[in-house]
C-alpha cells in the first residue's frame, strides 16, 4: 500500500494557485498523527503587497457589477458545495482533526450564510433615503424644498478577512461573502492551521465565478504573521478589516488598524455561561449543556465553559450530564464512532492540563476527563469552581466545562457577568417570561433561552460585548461593516 501525497497548498492569487514569491514552505501537522496533513506556501510581505494590488486593481469592475449578477455567482457558489465536500471533509480531518459531525455543521451554516449575504446585498441594493424617509425628519431639512436629498451605500473596497481555524469553512465564508456581496475585493488571510481549508475555500467561488483577483487567500507560515498582516491592514487600499480569533490577537490587529484608521469588525473569545434554574427540563439542559461544550472538542468561540446551576438542582442535573460527558471519549475521527477529536496542537494540549490540574489542585472535584492522551483529551466535567482556580476566569477553548453551583437566580446572573468577556450565554428555565427578564441582564451579545450556546444563524447579528469584540456579522447590523454611506443632494433648480 503506497504512501499518500502530501497536498501542496499554495498562495490563490488571480485566479490560480501560486507559491510564495520567496519559494518558501511550511508543514501543518495532523493532530491526530503528528503526519504532515499540508505542505504549505510560506507568505511573506511582498506576497501581501502583490496580492492587494491585484485585488485594488480588480474592485472597480466588481463593484459596478450589479448586485443581481453578484448574487447569482455566490448561489452558484452554494450549488458547488456539495461537489466539494469531500475535498473539505478531507482537509479539515488532516489540519484540524474534524469529526464528520462538525464538516457537516461547518458546510451546513456556510451555505446559509451565502443565503443571507445575497439577501442582504439584494435588499439594500443602490438603496436610496428621500428626506421624507431618512432618519432625520424632513421637516427638519434645510434642503427639503430646494434640493432632492438622499442616501446610498457604496462598496468599502478592498477588505482584509482573518479567518480562524477551528470553523474553518463556515468561519472562512463568512468572512468573505458577506463583503463580497456588497462589491467589495477580498483577501482571505488563511488560519496557519488551516491553510488548505481556506485556499480551498477561494477556489470553490472562483470555479463559481467570482472573477479573477476578487477573491485571493494567502497562506504564511506563523512566525511571519505579524508582518503579513501589519503590511495588509498598514496598506492604503485596505478599507475593511474583519477577524475572527483570540482576544488577544484581536487587540493587536485592533492596534494596527487604529493606527492607519482602519474600521475593523472584531468576534473574539468567549467563555459563555449556561445558566440552569430550579425549575428547569434537567434533561434538556444536560443535552444542550454538553452539546455546547463538547462539539468540536470545545474549540467554539461560543463554547460553553461554564454550567451555573441552582444548589437545590445541582447534584440532579450533575448526575445527567456526566452520564454523557462520560461517553465522549477523544479519538481519531477515522475511526467508526469517535465522537470527539484531538485538539488543535501541542500547546493547546499542554495548557487544557494545566487548567484542570490547577482546579483540581484548589479543589475542584473531576468528575470526566481523568484520561489525556497527548492531543486527546476526553469531555472533561470540573465541580465546585471557585475563584481562585484559572478556570473560573480564564477563557478555555477545549472540551472541558466547569460547574458553579449559586443559591438563586441573581446570583447566577452575578457569576455569568463576572467575566472579561460577552459572547453567548444561555439559561434554562420554565418560567418565559423571567427568562426574559434574566436575558436583558447578561451582559452578552448573544443570549439563548431553553438552547445552548452553540447557535448559529446569519441572518441574525452575530457579535459580542466587552473582551468578545464588536461589531457584527449577519443582519442589517453589518451593513455599516462593509460599505461606506454617502450623502447626495441635488438641485434642481437650475
Amino acid at each position: 500500500m503506497g504512501t499518500r501525497p502530501v497536498p501542496e497548498v499554495n498562495l490563490f492569487v488571480d485566479g490560480q494557485h501560486q507559491p510564495a514569491m520567496n519559494g518558501g514552505y511550511f508543514d501543518r501537522l495532523d493532530p491526530s498523527n503528528d503526519l504532515v496533513a499540508s505542505h504549505v506556501a510560506c507568505g511573506r510581505r511582498e506576497d501581501a503587497e502583490h496580492m492587494v494590488a491585484v485585488a485594488t486593481a480588480s474592485f472597480p469592475a466588481w463593484s459596478a457589477t450589479q448586485v443581481e449578477e453578484r448574487a447569482a455567482i455566490l448561489q452558484r457558489a452554494k450549488s458547488l458545495m456539495p461537489k466539494y465536500r469531500d475535498r473539505f471533509a478531507d482537509c479539515m480531518l488532516r489540519e484540524i482533526g474534524a469529526t464528520q459531525e462538525w464538516v457537516d455543521f461547518n458546510i451546513k451554516v456556510a451555505i446559509e450564510a451565502i443565503d443571507a449575504a445575497v439577501d442582504l446585498a439584494v435588499f439594500h441594493q443602490a438603496k436610496k433615503c428621500s428626506a421624507e424617509t431618512a432618519s432625520v425628519p424632513s421637516q427638519q431639512s434645510a434642503f427639503h424644498q430646494t434640493k432632492d436629498s438622499y442616501i446610498v451605500r457604496k462598496p468599502a473596497g478592498v477588505c482584509l478577512a482573518i479567518a480562524p481555524w477551528n470553523a474553518p469553512i463556515v468561519l472562512g465564508m463568512r468572512a468573505v461573502v458577506f463583503p463580497l456581496a456588497f462589491g467589495n475585493t477580498v483577501i482571505l488571510k488563511a488560519s496557519e492551521l488551516s491553510p488548505g481549508t481556506h485556499v480551498l475555500l477561494a477556489e470553490l467561488l472562483h470555479e463559481a465565478g467570482i472573477p479573477e483577483g476578487v477573491i485571493g487567500a494567502m497562506t504564511n507560515a506563523s512566525e511571519h504573521s505579524e508582518e503579513v498582516i501589519t503590511s495588509l491592514i498598514s496598506n492604503p487600499s485596505v478599507r475593511r478589516v474583519n477577524f475572527t480569533g483570540s482576544t488577544r490577537v484581536g487587540r493587536i490587529i485592533a492596534g494596527i488598524a487604529a493606527k492607519h484608521l482602519k474600521r475593523c469588525l472584531l468576534e473574539l473569545g468567549g467563555k459563555s455561561p449556561l445558566i440552569v434554574l430550579k425549575d428547569a427540563n434537567l434533561a434538556l439542559a444536560a443535552k444542550e449543556a454538553a452539546y455546547g461544550a463538547f462539539l468540536n472538542q470545545g474549540q467554539i468561540c461560543m463554547a460553553t465553559d461554564r454550567i451555573i446551576v441552582e444548589q437545590s438542582i445541582a447534584d440532579e442535573f450533575i448526575a445527567l450530564v456526566t452520564d454523557i460527558a462520560a461517553q465522549l471519549v477523544a479519538g481519531d475521527p477515522r475511526r467508526k464512532g469517535v465522537k470527539l477529536g484531538p485538539v488543535a496542537s501541542p500547546s493547546v494540549a499542554s495548557r487544557l492540563s494545566a487548567l484542570i490540574d490547577d482546579a483540581v489542585d484548589k479543589g475542584a472535584t473531576l468528575l470526566t476527563g481523568a484520561s489525556r492522551r497527548g492531543q486527546f483529551i476526553d469531555a472533561t466535567l470540573l465541580d465546585h469552581i471557585t475563584p481562585m482556580m484559572r478556570i473560573y476566569s480564564e477563557e478555555c477553548f477545549g472540551p472541558i466545562a466547569g460547574i458553579y453551583r449559586v443559591d438563586s437566580p441573581e446570583e447566577a446572573i452575578t457569576v455569568a457577568n463576572n467575566c472579561e468577556y460577552g459572547l453567548a450565554a444561555a439559561l434554562f428555565t420554565k418560567d418565559l417570561p423571567f427568562a426574559e427578564t434574566l436575558a436583558n441582564q447578561l451582559e452578552s451579545g448573544i443570549c439563548h433561552i431553553n438552547g445552548a450556546t452553540v447557535k448559529d444563524d446569519p441572518y441574525m447579528p452575530f457579535g459580542g460585548l466587552k473582551s468578545s469584540g464588536y461589531g457584527r456579522f449577519g443582519s442589517d447590523a453589518c451593513v455599516d461593516e462593509f460599505t461606506e454611506v454617502r450623502w447626495i443632494t441635488v438641485n434642481r433648480q437650475t
